[in-house]
């Protein structure tokens, strides 16, 4: 797909960012990898991949200057962000307009082609898509990453921080996201958010990922759906300096 608009989230969740003071530097879209800032890399990616309008969500001056140093065939736009990666996709969807995919400036390893595959088999059935990582591709990929993983009757998948809004009715996400984004590392949390219905067939694994999904979607009121990648590096963000270490390792 080419000509498609990207957004970039670059904000803060408040607080020092233990891998941004690991890396000594006022934001962690500002580390350098292979010579290039982590911003500069996922823009560039997202450029490769035929985006033509990026827009980088973010408060932090010095960012906004390193966005400017960046060379891209893409229209490169800045739009403020929000204490919420939730609220500030909403933002950002009502700026942009749709459909929008949506990353992380922290996707240190983001791929062209990761994301052509994402966009090419992401249900065009589906308002909203995510794209998910099996344990096994990850564990392939990098043996030594500590990611958390999500428990389904058919395996178990870590997130990708790709995300896909198709349409206006995408937006019926924003409130259920922001309850996963507070206990994203909890699953069974989400999922008792949803009733006893769902809750005890997750908790003894008799849901499958898309039917997890599925629900989900339908409790917001939209058609949602998980996408499956087989690049096991797309489930590598730098969230701890640990995974900064592993990236600086996989790609000194």
């Amino acid at each position: 797909m080419t000509g498609f608009t990207a957004l970039v989230l670059a904000g803060s969740r408040g607080g020092p960012d233990a891998v941004a003071d690991y890396a000594g530097v006022a934001h962690k879209g500002l580390i350098e990898l292979g010579g290039r800032t982590l911003l500069a890399r996922v823009v560039e990616a997202l450029g490769q991949a035929g985006a033509s309008r990026i827009a980088v969500s973010t408060a932090e001056p010095a960012v906004i200057a390193a966005l400017g140093a960046i060379a891209s065939p893409a229209r490169l736009e800045v739009l403020p962000a929000t204490p919420s990666p939730s609220l500030s996709v909403a933002e950002a969807a009502r700026a942009l307009g749709l459909p929008l995919l949506v990353t992380t400036v922290d996707h240190a390893l983001l791929r062209a082609e990761w994301i052509e595959r994402f966009l090419a088999d992401a249900p065009e059935s589906a308002d909203v898509a995510a794209l998910v990582a099996p344990e096994a591709a990850v564990r392939a990929a990098a043996p030594d990453t500590q990611r958390s993983y999500m428990r389904f009757r058919d395996g178990r998948y870590s997130g990708c921080n790709l995300f896909y809004l198709r349409n206006a009715r995408a937006l019926g996400v924003v409130d259920p996201w922001r309850t996963i984004e507070a206990h994203r590392k909890q699953p069974w949390k989400i999922a008792a958010l949803l009733g006893p219905g769902v809750l005890l067939p997750y908790a003894l694994g008799r849901l499958t990922l898309d039917e997890m999904v599925g629900r989900l979607g339908r409790t917001a009121g939209v058609a949602a759906a998980a996408v499956r990648t087989p690049y096991g590096l797309a489930a590598v963000d730098v969230d701890k300096p640990a995974d900064l270490d592993l990236v600086r390792r996989l790609e000194p």
